[in-house]
Protein backbone atom coordinates (compact mmCIF):
# COMPACT_ATOMS: atom_id res chain seq x y z
CA UNK A 1 0.00 0.00 0.00
CA UNK A 2 1.46 3.16 -0.80
CA UNK A 3 1.90 6.09 1.17
CA UNK A 4 -1.64 8.83 1.11
CA UNK A 5 -1.06 11.87 -0.68
CA UNK A 6 -2.70 14.19 2.10
CA UNK A 7 -0.56 14.98 5.33
CA UNK A 8 -2.79 15.98 8.60
CA UNK A 9 -1.75 19.77 8.73
CA UNK A 10 -0.98 19.85 12.18
CA UNK A 11 0.22 16.42 13.40
CA UNK A 12 -0.41 16.86 17.01
CA UNK A 13 -2.87 14.10 18.88
CA UNK A 14 -1.67 14.13 22.01
CA UNK A 15 -4.83 13.69 24.91
CA UNK A 16 -2.70 16.10 27.11
CA UNK A 17 -1.11 18.76 26.56
CA UNK A 18 -2.92 19.02 23.65
CA UNK A 19 -2.82 21.14 20.52
CA UNK A 20 -2.70 24.65 20.80
CA UNK A 21 -5.79 26.10 19.59
CA UNK A 22 -5.23 26.51 15.53
CA UNK A 23 -3.65 30.13 14.60
CA UNK A 24 -1.57 29.80 17.92
CA UNK A 25 1.89 31.53 17.95
CA UNK A 26 3.99 32.99 20.64
CA UNK A 27 2.94 36.75 19.14
CA UNK A 28 -0.60 35.67 21.52
CA UNK A 29 1.66 35.83 24.24
CA UNK A 30 2.78 39.43 24.35
CA UNK A 31 0.54 40.99 26.55
CA UNK A 32 1.39 38.67 29.15
CA UNK A 33 1.48 40.40 32.67
CA UNK A 34 5.54 39.73 33.42
CA UNK A 35 7.50 41.04 35.82
CA UNK A 36 4.77 42.39 38.10
CA UNK A 37 3.02 40.44 40.94
CA UNK A 38 -0.28 38.20 40.11
CA UNK A 39 -1.62 39.99 43.34
CA UNK A 40 -1.22 43.33 41.73
CA UNK A 41 -4.48 44.91 40.24
CA UNK A 42 -3.34 44.09 36.92
CA UNK A 43 -2.38 40.46 37.62
CA UNK A 44 -5.73 39.94 39.56
CA UNK A 45 -7.80 41.56 36.97
CA UNK A 46 -6.09 39.14 34.43
CA UNK A 47 -7.04 35.79 36.92
CA UNK A 48 -10.26 37.00 37.17
CA UNK A 49 -11.10 37.88 33.43
CA UNK A 50 -10.10 33.70 32.57
CA UNK A 51 -13.01 32.98 35.77
CA UNK A 52 -15.33 35.28 34.65
CA UNK A 53 -14.91 34.09 30.79
CA UNK A 54 -14.75 30.53 31.74
CA UNK A 55 -18.14 30.66 33.55
CA UNK A 56 -19.80 32.64 30.97
CA UNK A 57 -18.22 30.08 27.90
CA UNK A 58 -19.47 27.19 29.53
CA UNK A 59 -22.70 28.47 30.68
CA UNK A 60 -22.47 27.50 34.58
CA UNK A 61 -25.48 28.63 36.64
CA UNK A 62 -25.03 32.16 38.34
CA UNK A 63 -24.45 30.88 41.45
CA UNK A 64 -21.38 28.52 40.83
CA UNK A 65 -18.49 29.84 41.90
CA UNK A 66 -15.09 29.16 40.35
CA UNK A 67 -11.64 29.82 40.76
CA UNK A 68 -8.29 28.81 39.78
CA UNK A 69 -6.56 26.71 41.59
CA UNK A 70 -2.67 24.88 41.47
CA UNK A 71 -1.49 21.37 40.23
CA UNK A 72 -3.79 21.22 37.10
CA UNK A 73 -7.27 19.05 37.41
CA UNK A 74 -5.48 16.48 39.96
CA UNK A 75 -4.65 20.00 42.32
CA UNK A 76 -8.47 20.83 41.80
CA UNK A 77 -9.02 17.46 42.42
CA UNK A 78 -7.41 16.37 45.06
CA UNK A 79 -8.50 20.32 46.92
CA UNK A 80 -12.45 18.61 46.43
CA UNK A 81 -11.62 15.15 47.47
CA UNK A 82 -9.75 16.31 51.00
CA UNK A 83 -11.99 19.49 51.37
CA UNK A 84 -15.55 17.55 51.19
CA UNK A 85 -15.44 13.68 51.58
CA UNK A 86 -16.09 12.30 54.74
CA UNK A 87 -19.65 13.98 55.95
CA UNK A 88 -21.51 11.02 54.28
CA UNK A 89 -20.77 7.95 52.78
CA UNK A 90 -19.23 8.26 49.30
CA UNK A 91 -19.82 5.69 46.12
CA UNK A 92 -16.69 6.28 43.80
CA UNK A 93 -17.27 5.00 40.33
CA UNK A 94 -14.43 3.91 38.37
CA UNK A 95 -13.41 2.63 34.82
CA UNK A 96 -9.98 3.77 33.81
CA UNK A 97 -6.70 4.89 35.39
CA UNK A 98 -8.08 8.53 37.09
CA UNK A 99 -11.09 6.64 38.62
CA UNK A 100 -9.32 4.36 40.36
CA UNK A 101 -6.82 7.07 41.33
CA UNK A 102 -9.29 9.04 43.11
CA UNK A 103 -10.75 5.14 44.61
CA UNK A 104 -7.75 4.97 46.20
CA UNK A 105 -7.20 8.52 47.60
CA UNK A 106 -10.90 8.46 49.34
CA UNK A 107 -10.02 4.56 50.61
CA UNK A 108 -6.21 4.24 51.62
CA UNK A 109 -5.39 8.32 51.84
CA UNK A 110 -8.43 9.61 53.68
CA UNK A 111 -9.19 6.09 55.11
CA UNK A 112 -12.97 6.33 54.53
CA UNK A 113 -14.99 3.80 56.38
CA UNK A 114 -18.82 4.41 54.70
CA UNK A 115 -16.96 3.98 51.01
CA UNK A 116 -18.31 1.90 48.18
CA UNK A 117 -16.59 1.13 45.05
CA UNK A 118 -18.33 0.50 41.21
CA UNK A 119 -15.97 -0.70 38.88
CA UNK A 120 -16.06 -1.61 35.31
CA UNK A 121 -13.17 -2.64 33.28
CA UNK A 122 -11.39 -0.42 29.86
CA UNK A 123 -14.07 -0.10 27.54
CA UNK A 124 -17.07 -0.57 29.88
CA UNK A 125 -19.01 1.54 32.02
CA UNK A 126 -20.21 0.50 35.90
CA UNK A 127 -23.75 0.41 35.97
CA UNK A 128 -24.93 4.28 37.17
CA UNK A 129 -27.97 3.14 38.52
CA UNK A 130 -25.91 1.90 41.43
CA UNK A 131 -24.63 5.05 42.85
CA UNK A 132 -26.39 6.68 45.50
CA UNK A 133 -27.01 10.43 45.29
CA UNK A 134 -27.74 10.72 48.79
CA UNK A 135 -24.38 9.85 48.96
CA UNK A 136 -21.19 11.51 47.67
CA UNK A 137 -20.53 10.45 44.22
CA UNK A 138 -17.37 10.80 42.37
CA UNK A 139 -16.67 10.15 38.95
CA UNK A 140 -14.99 11.57 35.79
CA UNK A 141 -17.79 12.44 33.07
CA UNK A 142 -14.95 11.43 30.23
CA UNK A 143 -12.27 8.27 30.76
CA UNK A 144 -9.39 10.06 29.33
CA UNK A 145 -7.46 6.32 29.35
CA UNK A 146 -10.16 4.34 28.06
CA UNK A 147 -12.43 6.58 25.78
CA UNK A 148 -15.60 5.83 27.54
CA UNK A 149 -17.97 8.73 28.70
CA UNK A 150 -21.29 9.25 30.63
CA UNK A 151 -23.73 9.62 27.91
CA UNK A 152 -25.95 12.09 29.99
CA UNK A 153 -26.53 13.12 33.66
CA UNK A 154 -29.75 11.39 33.49
CA UNK A 155 -28.85 9.45 36.44
CA UNK A 156 -27.93 11.99 38.68
CA UNK A 157 -30.59 12.92 41.10
CA UNK A 158 -31.84 16.54 40.90
CA UNK A 159 -33.02 16.27 44.75
CA UNK A 160 -30.07 14.36 46.32
CA UNK A 161 -28.50 14.89 49.37
CA UNK A 162 -25.12 14.46 48.56
CA UNK A 163 -22.96 16.17 46.34
CA UNK A 164 -21.39 14.63 42.87
CA UNK A 165 -17.62 15.53 42.48
CA UNK A 166 -16.68 15.21 38.70
CA UNK A 167 -13.66 14.96 37.36
CA UNK A 168 -14.59 16.38 34.11
CA UNK A 169 -10.84 18.26 32.24
CA UNK A 170 -11.06 15.75 29.13
CA UNK A 171 -15.16 16.63 28.65
CA UNK A 172 -15.45 20.61 29.56
CA UNK A 173 -15.67 23.00 26.89
CA UNK A 174 -16.37 19.19 25.08
CA UNK A 175 -19.32 17.63 26.08
CA UNK A 176 -22.31 18.96 26.66
CA UNK A 177 -22.75 18.48 30.87
CA UNK A 178 -25.40 18.70 32.76
CA UNK A 179 -24.27 21.78 35.25
CA UNK A 180 -27.46 21.34 37.52
CA UNK A 181 -26.59 17.84 38.34
CA UNK A 182 -22.74 18.79 39.46
CA UNK A 183 -21.71 20.18 42.65
CA UNK A 184 -18.17 20.16 42.29
CA UNK A 185 -16.62 20.05 38.52
CA UNK A 186 -12.92 20.33 38.11
CA UNK A 187 -10.52 20.44 34.94
CA UNK A 188 -7.37 21.89 33.55
CA UNK A 189 -6.20 24.50 30.96
CA UNK A 190 -3.82 21.49 29.24
CA UNK A 191 -6.79 19.84 27.74
CA UNK A 192 -9.88 20.85 25.75
CA UNK A 193 -8.38 24.78 24.53
CA UNK A 194 -4.77 23.41 24.54
CA UNK A 195 -3.16 25.74 27.54
CA UNK A 196 0.04 25.39 29.27
CA UNK A 197 -0.03 22.95 32.25
CA UNK A 198 0.16 23.25 35.84
CA UNK A 199 -3.04 25.39 36.52
CA UNK A 200 -6.44 23.61 37.27
CA UNK A 201 -9.69 25.28 37.72
CA UNK A 202 -12.76 24.28 40.17
CA UNK A 203 -16.49 25.10 40.26
CA UNK A 204 -18.29 24.84 42.93
CA UNK A 205 -22.45 24.84 43.59
CA UNK A 206 -24.20 26.70 46.35
CA UNK A 207 -24.61 22.85 48.06
CA UNK A 208 -20.81 22.52 47.60
CA UNK A 209 -20.63 26.07 49.33
CA UNK A 210 -22.88 25.20 51.88
CA UNK A 211 -20.83 21.80 53.00
CA UNK A 212 -17.38 23.48 52.98
CA UNK A 213 -18.91 26.27 55.44
CA UNK A 214 -20.80 23.25 57.47
CA UNK A 215 -18.18 20.49 57.84
CA UNK A 216 -14.60 20.02 58.82
CA UNK A 217 -12.41 17.34 57.89
CA UNK A 218 -11.29 14.85 60.29
CA UNK A 219 -7.69 15.39 58.52
CA UNK A 220 -5.39 18.27 58.36
CA UNK A 221 -5.78 20.32 55.20
CA UNK A 222 -2.35 21.63 53.32
CA UNK A 223 -2.48 25.24 52.54
CA UNK A 224 -3.05 24.72 48.98
CA UNK A 225 -6.24 22.82 49.68
CA UNK A 226 -7.77 25.69 51.95
CA UNK A 227 -11.15 27.08 50.46
CA UNK A 228 -12.23 28.49 53.48
CA UNK A 229 -11.03 30.96 56.19
CA UNK A 230 -12.76 31.30 59.22
CA UNK A 231 -15.46 28.98 58.37
CA UNK A 232 -16.94 30.78 55.73
CA UNK A 233 -15.57 30.34 51.79
CA UNK A 234 -12.56 32.40 51.10
CA UNK A 235 -14.20 34.51 48.35
CA UNK A 236 -11.41 36.43 46.76
CA UNK A 237 -9.95 32.65 45.30
CA UNK A 238 -12.75 33.03 43.49
CA UNK A 239 -12.18 36.65 42.20
CA UNK A 240 -8.69 35.82 41.32
CA UNK A 241 -6.52 36.09 44.39
CA UNK A 242 -4.97 32.55 43.78
CA UNK A 243 -3.54 30.14 46.65
CA UNK A 244 -0.18 29.85 45.47
CA UNK A 245 1.46 32.02 42.45
CA UNK A 246 0.27 31.22 39.05
CA UNK A 247 2.36 31.39 35.89
CA UNK A 248 0.99 35.06 33.93
CA UNK A 249 2.22 33.65 30.48
CA UNK A 250 -0.26 30.29 31.34
CA UNK A 251 -2.63 32.98 32.21
CA UNK A 252 -2.29 34.47 28.86
CA UNK A 253 -2.53 31.64 26.99
CA UNK A 254 -5.66 30.60 28.88
CA UNK A 255 -7.70 34.27 27.52
CA UNK A 256 -5.98 33.35 24.06
CA UNK A 257 -8.15 30.19 23.92
CA UNK A 258 -11.28 31.52 25.64
CA UNK A 259 -11.40 34.21 22.73
CA UNK A 260 -10.82 31.80 19.67
CA UNK A 261 -13.52 29.64 21.43
CA UNK A 262 -15.59 32.42 21.84
CA UNK A 263 -14.41 33.71 17.70
CA UNK A 264 -15.77 30.42 16.71
CA UNK A 265 -18.83 30.07 18.28
CA UNK A 266 -18.50 29.57 21.47
CA UNK A 267 -18.78 26.34 23.30
CA UNK A 268 -21.59 24.65 20.84
CA UNK A 269 -19.03 25.44 18.17
CA UNK A 270 -16.30 23.71 20.08
CA UNK A 271 -18.49 20.45 20.72
CA UNK A 272 -19.40 20.48 17.55
CA UNK A 273 -15.99 20.21 16.17
CA UNK A 274 -15.17 17.03 18.75
CA UNK A 275 -18.57 15.19 17.51
CA UNK A 276 -17.12 15.64 14.25
CA UNK A 277 -14.23 14.42 14.12
CA UNK A 278 -15.65 11.16 16.21
CA UNK A 279 -17.99 11.36 13.59
CA UNK A 280 -15.33 10.63 11.06
CA UNK A 281 -13.81 7.88 13.61
CA UNK A 282 -16.69 5.95 13.36
CA UNK A 283 -17.26 5.99 10.21
CA UNK A 284 -13.94 4.81 8.96
CA UNK A 285 -13.96 2.29 11.90
CA UNK A 286 -17.08 0.67 10.82
CA UNK A 287 -15.69 -0.30 7.13
CA UNK A 288 -12.21 -1.19 8.92
CA UNK A 289 -12.03 -4.87 10.36
CA UNK A 290 -8.34 -4.52 11.46
CA UNK A 291 -9.50 -1.91 14.54
CA UNK A 292 -12.44 -1.12 16.72
CA UNK A 293 -13.49 1.28 19.48
CA UNK A 294 -12.21 0.68 22.97
CA UNK A 295 -15.69 1.54 24.29
CA UNK A 296 -18.32 -0.91 23.59
CA UNK A 297 -21.24 1.21 23.25
CA UNK A 298 -21.73 3.91 20.82
CA UNK A 299 -23.23 6.46 23.46
CA UNK A 300 -20.48 5.91 25.70
CA UNK A 301 -17.83 6.73 22.59
CA UNK A 302 -15.64 9.65 23.71
CA UNK A 303 -15.38 12.23 21.08
CA UNK A 304 -12.14 13.61 23.02
CA UNK A 305 -10.05 10.48 23.44
CA UNK A 306 -10.94 8.58 20.67
CA UNK A 307 -9.49 4.98 22.03
CA UNK A 308 -8.71 2.15 19.59
CA UNK A 309 -7.91 -1.46 19.34
CA UNK A 310 -6.51 -3.64 17.46
CA UNK A 311 -8.86 -6.40 16.63
CA UNK A 312 -8.52 -10.50 16.23
CA UNK A 313 -10.15 -9.72 12.48
CA UNK A 314 -6.71 -7.96 12.13
CA UNK A 315 -4.85 -11.12 11.50
CA UNK A 316 -2.09 -10.44 13.77
CA UNK A 317 -1.31 -12.90 16.23
CA UNK A 318 -2.31 -12.00 20.07
CA UNK A 319 1.17 -11.00 20.97
CA UNK A 320 1.36 -8.39 17.58
CA UNK A 321 -1.81 -7.06 18.49
CA UNK A 322 -0.33 -5.96 21.93
CA UNK A 323 2.43 -4.68 20.68
CA UNK A 324 1.25 -3.26 17.24
CA UNK A 325 -0.16 0.28 18.82
CA UNK A 326 3.12 1.48 19.82
CA UNK A 327 4.62 0.27 16.61
CA UNK A 328 1.81 2.24 15.08
CA UNK A 329 2.49 5.37 17.24
CA UNK A 330 6.27 5.47 16.32
CA UNK A 331 5.73 4.85 12.89
CA UNK A 332 3.54 7.61 12.46
CA UNK A 333 5.51 10.08 14.63
CA UNK A 334 9.05 8.96 12.69
CA UNK A 335 7.23 10.27 9.10
CA UNK A 336 5.89 13.35 11.02
CA UNK A 337 2.23 12.49 10.26
CA UNK A 338 1.14 11.95 14.08
CA UNK A 339 2.40 12.33 17.30
CA UNK A 340 1.64 10.59 20.36
CA UNK A 341 -1.09 8.45 19.72
CA UNK A 342 -0.28 5.21 22.21
CA UNK A 343 -2.95 4.38 24.58
CA UNK A 344 -1.87 5.04 28.19
CA UNK A 345 0.33 3.00 29.82
CA UNK A 346 -1.92 1.58 32.47
CA UNK A 347 -4.61 0.96 29.94
CA UNK A 348 -4.92 -2.31 27.50
CA UNK A 349 -2.93 -1.57 24.30
CA UNK A 350 -4.73 0.70 21.95
CA UNK A 351 -4.38 3.96 19.75
CA UNK A 352 -5.40 6.95 21.37
CA UNK A 353 -6.50 10.20 19.16
CA UNK A 354 -7.49 13.30 20.49
CA UNK A 355 -10.47 14.88 19.20
CA UNK A 356 -10.93 18.01 21.51
CA UNK A 357 -11.81 20.87 19.67
CA UNK A 358 -8.42 22.77 19.52
CA UNK A 359 -7.26 19.54 16.64
CA UNK A 360 -9.29 20.97 12.94
CA UNK A 361 -11.14 17.57 12.03
CA UNK A 362 -9.89 17.81 8.94
CA UNK A 363 -6.74 16.65 10.41
CA UNK A 364 -8.31 13.70 11.82
CA UNK A 365 -10.16 12.74 8.19
CA UNK A 366 -6.74 13.00 6.75
CA UNK A 367 -5.03 10.95 9.76
CA UNK A 368 -6.81 7.62 8.95
CA UNK A 369 -5.83 7.19 5.52
CA UNK A 370 -1.98 6.59 7.20
CA UNK A 371 -3.55 4.17 9.95
CA UNK A 372 -4.28 1.63 7.25
CA UNK A 373 -0.88 2.39 5.84
CA UNK A 374 0.60 2.00 9.03
CA UNK A 375 -1.19 -1.33 9.52
CA UNK A 376 -0.15 -2.61 6.39
CA UNK A 377 2.97 -1.64 6.45
CA UNK A 378 3.58 -3.52 10.52
CA UNK A 379 1.19 -6.39 8.70
CA UNK A 380 3.78 -7.09 6.11
CA UNK A 381 6.87 -7.22 8.63
CA UNK A 382 4.82 -9.69 11.00
CA UNK A 383 4.49 -12.30 7.82
CA UNK A 384 8.09 -11.20 6.72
Amino acid sequence: MSQPRTRPKRPEFSSGPCAKRPGWSLDVLNDALLGQSHRSTNGKAKLKAVIDESHALLGLPSDYVLAVVPASDTGALEMALWSLLGARGVDVLAWENFGRTWAVDAEKHLKLEDLRLFEAPYGELPDLSLADCDRDVVFTWNGTTSGVRVPNGDWISANRAGLTICDATSAVFCMDLSWEKLDVVTWSWQKALGGEAAHGMIALSPRAIARLQSYTPAWPLPKLFRLTKGGKLNEGIFRGETINTPSMLCVEDALDGLAWARSIGGASALRARCERSLEMVADWVERTAWVDFLAREPATRSCTSICLEITKASGLSEDARAGAPARLSDLLAAEGIAFDIKGHREAPPHLRIWGGPTVDPEDVEALLPWLDWAFDEISRAAAA
